[in-house]
């Protein structure tokens, strides 16, 4: 069930409408949450149901005996099992085949030719998500910093609640938990900004991020034949395509949240206005860089033993970023990128330096913050390359493509109606920069007649270029 979709549009209302009915009742909010989160998932795939109510299990019979142990070598025992079964899972359903294919193709190197066996996995759809949800969980009972949840339906429906369940914000149980034990009440405010941030994160998918895959994916898929200029523009495309993809599926997932009366976790901050990539990854898919922060960078030593280690925990933390994304060397690659790019302001330790938002005390940003931006962006834009591109070999022609004599060529591709629409999206996105999302603020800027007249806009697009549903590009990791 794809939150672009009429089969959603459909079950939200229903589920809205009979929860808030029974807004006496915490236990029975918690309840029906729980068994439409549980129907949003089988939606996809029914079989796939049981693997996430394993996974619940696991992590809620784990947590009660690490914080029942009576000491650390059992806690450790019970945290040890909880995360070897869990990333076993995932291992599994996620890099069987690649771990094989790899393997193999290593041993051929040194002249061993091995019969390999693959198998037709399906990847279940959010397990990359809700396995970090449970992980995150025990290991903070391990670390003493929450006590064991004794309701299971209040944990089951953190790990599955609905709008973060196949595509996050990968949230925590220091978060999210304490406001699934309290009362919720209808706010009206609350409800508007809601329904304004699903506005928004609809026009940034089905506007924005759909129609730049038009292009991208023709791009992509045809690059020996076109000019670098055209693969330039398709290059740029993506960056627009992901951001939108990503961003509004986490807008959409923020709002139907606050429409529930839940506040979870910001995962973009106007990423594409930064001015390093530092400040990039504190901006980009906030809720994984802040986890792989918290439970493998500061484990490992964080910074605090010298620039070998904060280089040494950088790029560690990079790849694994990386190869979270898929069973692909060019996700490594692209990991592997942003290390090397981030490096300088760790080495310098400048990474800490663009803090505040950018022109926060002006309209419009210097010429040294737009040199700074740009440069960020087309950093980014590299590397985003090979985050689409099929393999390595394919990105590799592709960037060479890019640098020969035909970038000078008139593209090949007519897209000033899109590049007009960008213009306007990231427009919105500059104005509304201080915000927690673009639009949030415009019912207290603009006048009555402004302000429908830009919902309209809006609307407008997002009805005109709705066509086939299209799948959020995070869905399969």
């Amino acid at each position: 069930m794809l939150f672009n979709s009429l089969s959603f549009a459909l079950f939200f209302p229903v589920i809205f409408c009979l929860y808030w009915m029974i807004n006496k009742s915490l236990r029975w909010q918690n309840i029906l949450l729980l068994i439409a989160s549980f129907y949003f998932y089988s939606c996809w795939d029914w079989r796939f149901l049981f693997l996430l109510m394993f996974s619940i299990g696991l992590d809620y019979f784990s947590g009660i005996k690490i914080e029942n142990s009576k000491n650390n070598r059992e806690a450790k025992f019970w945290l040890t099992l909880s995360i070897v079964i869990n990333l076993g899972f995932l291992g599994f359903f996620k890099y069987y085949n690649f771990f094989i294919e790899s393997f193999a193709e290593f041993l051929s190197n040194f002249g061993f030719k091995v019969n390999i066996w693959l198998l037709n996995i399906i990847l279940p759809v959010g397990i990359s998500f809700y396995t970090f949800h449970g992980l995150s969980y025990v290991i903070d009972i391990y670390k003493k910093r929450i006590k064991a949840e004794r309701n299971f339906v209040d944990y089951s429906l953190f790990v599955s609640f609905f709008p973060l369940l196949v595509a996050g914000p990968i949230e925590r149980a220091t978060h999210l938990l304490p406001q699934i034990k309290v009362q919720r009440r209808f706010s009206y405010e609350n409800a508007v900004s809601g329904l304004r941030q699903i506005l928004w994160g609809l026009f940034k998918k089905i506007v924005i991020a759909d129609q730049c895959a038009i292009y991208v994916n023709d791009i992509f898929g045809h690059h020996q034949e076109l000019y670098g200029s055209t693969l330039a523009i398709g290059a740029v495309l993506f960056a627009f395509q992901i951001y939108g993809d990503f961003s509004g599926y986490s807008d959409i997932a923020l709002g139907t949240a606050r429409l529930l009366g839940f506040d979870l976790l910001k995962n973009f901050n106007y990423p594409y206005f930064s001015r390093d990539i530092a400040e990039f990854w504190r901006r980009w898919h906030i809720s994984l860089s802040s986890w792989f922060r918290d439970y493998l960078y500061i484990p490992l030593g964080g910074s605090s033993g010298g620039n070998w280690m904060r280089i040494r925990n950088t790029f560690i933390i990079f790849l694994v970023s990386g190869f979270w994304h898929g069973a692909n060397w060019t996700f490594i690659v692209w990991g592997f990128l942003n290390a090397l790019f981030i490096m300088p302001s760790i080495i310098f330790k400048t990474n800490r330096n663009n803090l505040n938002v950018v022109a926060e005390s002006s309209l419009f940003p210097n010429v040294k913050e737009i040199l700074m931006m740009g440069f960020t962006f087309g950093l980014t834009v590299f590397a985003w390359i090979f985050f689409r591109a099929d393999s390595v070999m394919d990105a590799l022609k592709y960037i060479r493509r890019i640098c020969s004599y035909s970038l000078l060529k008139y593209p090949q591709k007519e897209v000033k109606w899109l590049v007009a629409i960008i213009l306007f999206f990231m427009a919105v996105e500059w104005f509304g920069r201080k915000d927690n999302f673009a639009i949030e603020k415009i019912h207290l800027d603009h006048n009555r007649w402004v302000r429908w007249g830009f919902y309209y806009i809006l609307i407008g697009g997002i009805i005109y270029f709705s066509g086939e549903e299209q799948i959020f590009i995070y869905f399969q990791f």
